[in-house]
């Protein structure tokens, strides 16, 4: 079977309508009034990566047939941006006659400046434009933006998981039978355990596997990113710079966020008590810089060799 790889999948099965997306209830029902005859208002969308965001904020406008402009925040961070695009954008009438839209994605990563620059421009063209932010990190995006787009956030709340989990399985069956790709279903359900609620992590994941011919479980156990640890906590615990670095570099192909999480949830089980709270406050604070960093693996490396240096191994 010859799979057309000229689509990225987390494109090609966006979805198109808001009921579409796969939400939890309270979220979407907050949302589906806004493709009725209502105009589109100014909000922030804000949650963990993957959860829909830039789905909902397409299909909005799409299903209301707005004009809208699409700016990566990570890509175009500074204030030139908004002079050129977004100003050129929301000071011209719809041709649709509509209400235009400006759709700023991974607004967390936008300079403190241009963010600045928006509350502004927001108050400057409110009778012609929305704005839709969204974001990982709410506390990223300036207060007096807050106040001008209400935030939404896309969390999951426990109790509402397995019935997520189960729709993402779902369709990402439904998924695989119209790419025509043979599978085993615990393969597929162990890809949505592993990664949820990241479900464009998912969708990649599958797309990456489906040239194997079929997707199973000793593909994916063998091409997982959740990496040996216990090797890594010896060279920390003998203060083995250059192996840890080796090891680093051994693994620069993995997900940072999917590792971090795996040292999170094991690190405890080899450090005292005392240094396992400090090895927290770090993967926290070296975390958050991985947002902003050229280098994911000089920072991850930087934080290794903070806890070899600062914390007491058993």
């Amino acid at each position: 079977m010859i799979h057309d790889d000229s689509f990225l999948w987390v494109e090609k099965y966006r979805p198109r309508k808001l009921a579409d997306c796969i939400l939890p209830v309270e979220v979407k029902a907050t949302l589906l009034p806004l493709v009725s005859d209502r105009p589109v208002p100014s909000m922030i969308f804000y949650g963990q990566s993957g959860t829909g965001k830039t789905s909902v904020a397409r299909a909005i406008c799409d299903e209301k047939g707005a004009d809208y402009i699409f700016i990566r925040g990570s890509d175009e961070r500074g204030i030139d941006t908004l002079r050129t695009k977004v100003k050129g954008f929301a000071s011209t009438m719809s041709l649709t006659g509509g209400r235009k839209v400006v759709i700023i994605d991974e607004a967390d990563n936008l300079s403190h400046d241009a963010q600045l620059a928006l509350r502004g421009v927001i108050e400057e063209f409110i009778d012609n434009c929305s704005f839709i932010f969204t974001c990982n990190y709410l506390n990223r995006i300036l207060p007096a933006i807050h106040s001008r787009c209400p935030p939404i956030s896309f969390k999951i709340r426990n109790q509402d998981k397995p019935g997520i989990a189960k729709q993402f399985y779902e369709r990402a069956l439904s998924i695989l039978e119209a790419e025509k790709v043979d599978f085993e279903d615990k393969a597929v359900a162990d890809l949505v355990k592993r990664f949820f609620p990241d479900f464009r992590r998912v969708l990649n994941e599958l797309q990456k596997y489906a040239p194997y011919g079929k997707i199973t479980s000793d593909i994916v156990t063998g091409a997982s990113t959740d990496v040996e640890l216990s090797v890594l906590y010896q060279h920390l615990k003998a203060k083995n710079y250059g192996a840890v670095r080796r090891w680093v570099g051994q693994h620069s192909d993995s997900d940072t966020v999917t590792l971090m999480r795996a040292i999170y949830d094991t690190i405890g089980t080899h450090l005292d008590s005392e240094s396992t709270v400090a090895a927290t406050i770090y993967l926290g604070e070296y975390q958050y810089k991985s947002a902003f960093v050229a280098d994911q693996e000089i920072n991850l490396m930087a934080f290794l060799s903070h806890i070899m240096h600062e914390c007491k191994f058993k």
